[in-house]
C-alpha cells in the first residue's frame, strides 16, 4: 500500500439519557487526552440539537477544550450542519479554531443527519441538502479570501469577509459527510474536498463506498482534476477486547440501547422480537466486536472494497463501559496501529536473522568468552613467573 493509513476517531457522541451528562462530557474529553496519548491521529466531533443521546451541540466548542488538554491530535467538525447556520459565523469560527490549534483543525460539514433538529428550526429536511452547497461554495470562498456579497433565501452578505485569514494556508481541510446518497461525493468531487464516509461499517454504506468514492471521482474529472484518496475516511463501529467472548460480554453494557435510539430516530436495524440484540449485532456484523486479528480483518475488507484510503475512524459508541472501553483503545493502539504502519517490520527481521543464525552467533559468543578466559589465565601465569 502506498498511501499510509490514519487511525482516529468519530465521536457523535452517544450517551446513555440515564447518566449525568456533565460527567458524559468530561470523559469524552478525557477519551481525547488518552488518543493523544495513545497515538491517534485524528478526532471527529459531532454536532447534533435533538433525539436524546447525541450531547454535543458545537462540535467547535468541544474541539477548543479538547485542544487545550492535547499535544499532537487533529480535531475536526464531524460535522458542522450547515444549514443551521449563517456562512460567514461559520467561517469565522473555524478560522478562529485554526489560530488557537495552530493548524490542528479540519473543517467538515454536511446537511444535518437528524430530521429532528431541522424542524426544530422550522427547515424542512428536503431543502438541507441544497443549502449545505450553497453554504459550502460560500465558505470556501470566505475561506480564500474572498469578498462576498449574496442573497439566498436562508442568508444574506453584504460585501462580507472573514475577519481572519486562516492559520493554516491557503486554509483548512475540508471534508464532506457521505453515506448511502451520491451528494457527499458529488460535492467532494466539484470543490475537490475531503470525504467523511460516515456508514462505511454498515451494510448500506458498505455498499454504497465505491459508488459514492466514483461518483466523486467523475465530477473531479469533469475539472481536470484527481481525488486525493488520503482524505478518504471510513467510519466503522468497533469494540475489541482480549478475546471475543470479552468483546461481546463488554458491549452487553450498552448495546440495547444503541440500538433502541437509532431506531426511535429512524428504524433501520431489525432485531426480531425475542432475539438477543447482542447476538443480532454481532452476527449482521453491525460493529467489529472481537480481537485486534478481527479489527485488522475487518479494516482489510474497507480497503478491498473501497482500494486505499487515508484515516479509519472508530465510531466512539459508549457500548462498553468506560474501562473496557479505554482498554479497547489501548488494544487497537498497540496491536493495529502497528500492523498497518509496518512499524514492527524490521524488528522481526532482527528477530528472524537471530533466529536463523544462532549456531554461528552462539560459537562467536562462546569463543570471543573462551579467548578472554585464555588471556587472562596466560597474563596471570607470566606474573607468577
Amino acid at each position: 500500500m502506498t498511501i499510509p493509513l490514519r487511525h482516529g476517531v468519530f465521536l457523535a457522541p452517544f450517551h446513555s439519557v440515564t447518566e449525568n451528562p456533565t460527567l458524559a462530557l468530561e470523559r469524552d474529553l478525557q477519551l481525547m487526552v488518552l488518543l493523544d496519548e495513545l497515538g491517534f491521529h485524528e478526532a471527529w466531533i459531532g454536532e447534533h440539537h435533538s433525539a436524546g443521546m447525541e450531547t454535543i451541540d458545537s462540535p467547535e466548542l468541544f474541539i477548543a477544550a479538547a485542544a487545550e488538554r492535547t499535544k499532537h491530535l487533529r480535531f475536526g467538525t464531524g460535522v458542522v450542519s450547515l444549514p443551521y447556520h449563517h456562512p460567514l459565523n461559520v467561517a469565522n469560527r473555524m478560522i478562529q479554531l485554526d489560530h488557537m490549534t495552530r493548524g490542528r483543525v479540519m473543517f467538515g460539514a454536511g446537511p444535518g443527519l437528524l430530521a429532528s433538529d431541522a424542524l426544530m428550526m422550522g427547515i424542512e429536511p428536503e431543502v438541507t441538502r441544497d443549502r449545505l452547497e450553497e453554504g459550502l461554495d460560500v465558505i470556501l470562498r470566505l475561506f480564500r479570501g474572498e469578498v462576498v456579497t449574496e442573497q439566498t433565501e436562508w442568508y444574506t452578505l453584504n460585501e462580507a469577509r472573514t475577519h481572519l485569514r486562516p492559520y493554516t494556508r491557503p486554509f483548512p481541510e475540508v471534508c464532506v459527510a457521505s453515506a448511502v446518497t451520491p451528494s457527499g461525493g458529488r460535492l467532494a468531487g466539484k470543490y475537490d474536498l475531503g470525504m467523511l464516509c460516515v456508514a462505511a461499517g454498515v451494510q448500506a454504506g458498505f455498499d454504497a463506498l465505491d459508488v459514492n468514492w466514483n461518483v466523486a471521482c467523475e465530477r473531479a474529472a469533469e475539472q481536470g482534476r484527481q481525488m486525493d484518496r488520503s482524505r478518504l475516511r471510513c467510519v466503522v463501529g468497533m469494540h475489541i477486547a482480549e478475546t471475543r467472548e470479552q468483546a461481546i460480554a463488554d458491549i452487553r453494557f450498552g448495546t440495547d440501547e444503541y440500538i433502541r435510539y437509532l431506531n426511535n430516530n429512524q428504524p433501520r436495524f431489525h432485531v426480531p422480537p425475542g432475539e438477543d440484540v447482542v447476538d443480532w449485532v454481532v452476527e449482521h456484523r453491525i460493529a467489529c466486536v472481537g480481537t485486534p486479528e478481527d479489527a485488522i480483518e475487518r479494516i482489510e475488507q474497507l480497503r478491498a472494497k473501497q482500494g486505499e484510503f487515508g484515516c479509519v475512524l472508530i465510531q466512539a459508541v459508549n457500548w462498553a463501559d468506560w474501562a473496557a472501553t479505554k482498554r479497547s483503545y489501548e488494544l487497537y493502539a498497540r496491536y493495529v496501529m502497528p500492523h498497518f504502519d509496518q512499524a514492527n517490520v524490521n524488528r522481526t527481521d532482527s528477530y528472524r536473522w537471530v533466529s536463523e543464525n544462532q549456531a554461528a552467533i552462539v560459537d562467536k559468543r562462546v569463543n570471543a568468552a573462551n579467548q578472554m578466559i585464555a588471556k587472562h589465565e596466560a597474563e596471570m601465569a607470566a606474573k607468577r613467573s
